[in-house]
């Protein structure tokens, strides 16, 4: 039997319906959740990324600010744009959208974002309190994998869990998400060995190359039943594809996500969820 399907949009109108109900409970009470959106350079595709989230925004009623800066934008001058964002109290969430041009440090940059704004969940604080499971805000990518989970009840609880990557954006913090709900985590990456024989054991397969020439996850790298989330964007044939060939995977997967329509969708509304969550935070400590 073909995989059930793990439709990320379904649970992203979820999640959306949920994030609109608690901005109008805010207004009701005097606070208009904002975000502000800071983007340096003309990078086309970091530009449409930036435009989606602020039209999800705008969808749930979360106020925007746009701040779109020359790719000659210095980094000091870039600090003082963050600061000031993070001392204005109509700003309830900051989104620095990566990557930056490679004049300005990164981690800097995110290191001056204030933990109680930075809705990407990036940030040393909030990344040292996901590791305690702790954390206010999470990476909205392993945010939205997660909520996947929940919504469609695929207890993770005792599998053996592999992920295809080990960025601070996707892999890092989601193994400690898996790990807080008693999965085992294996975290692979470019160096790998015997990835293949891996992938083969696993349980739970969540897979975020985004490039199809380096690797591909076909059916015979998976088990019988396994599960199989697609976090990876690519082009193939012109069309987007993630890093799963999706008709030979789902004919072996129990559950599959799709791409387009899977991961990427709860990306986007995972930040319109912590930056609700930011808004409540701030109206907390105000009273």
């Amino acid at each position: 039997m073909a995989a059930q399907i793990i439709d990320g949009k379904v649970v992203s109108a979820d999640v959306k319906s949920r994030v609109k109900k608690a901005v109008d409970e805010l207004k009701d009470v005097g606070v208009q959740p904002c975000l502000a959106t800071v983007l340096v350079g003309d990078d086309p595709a970091s530009a449409t990324y930036v435009g989606s989230k602020q039209k999800d925004a705008k969808e749930v009623g979360i106020v925007t600010r746009d701040h779109r800066l020359a790719a000659s934008f210095k980094q000091n001058e870039l600090v003082e744009l963050v600061q000031l964002l993070n001392n204005d109290p109509a700003v309830h969430g900051i989104l620095v959208q990566l990557p930056l041009p490679k004049h300005i440090n990164e981690f800097a940059i995110i290191n001056t974002l204030s933990p109680l704004k930075d809705v990407d969940g990036l940030t040393p604080y909030n990344a040292g309190m996901l590791q305690n499971g702790m954390a206010l805000l999470k990476p909205c990518t392993p945010s939205g994998v997660m909520e996947l989970l929940d919504y469609y009840k695929i207890d993770v609880s005792g599998m053996d869990a592999v992920i295809v990557n080990r960025s601070n954006l996707v892999g890092k913090p989601l193994a400690f998400m898996l790990l807080e709900k008693n999965a085992t985590v294996t975290v692979c990456h470019s160096r790998t060995k015997d990835l293949d024989e891996k992938l083969r054991n696993a349980d739970l397969v969540v897979t975020a190359v985004g490039n199809r020439q380096r690797f591909t996850l076909t059916a015979d790298m998976i088990k019988e039943g396994a599960v199989v989330i697609d976090v990876g964007t690519a082009r193939l044939n012109g069309k987007l594809a993630g890093d799963a060939d999706f008709d030979s995977v789902r004919e072996k997967a129990s559950w599959i996500t799709p791409v387009p329509g899977g991961v990427g969708l709860m990306t986007r509304a995972m930040l319109l969820k912590n930056t609700v969550s930011a808004a409540s935070i701030a109206k907390e400590m105000s009273q």
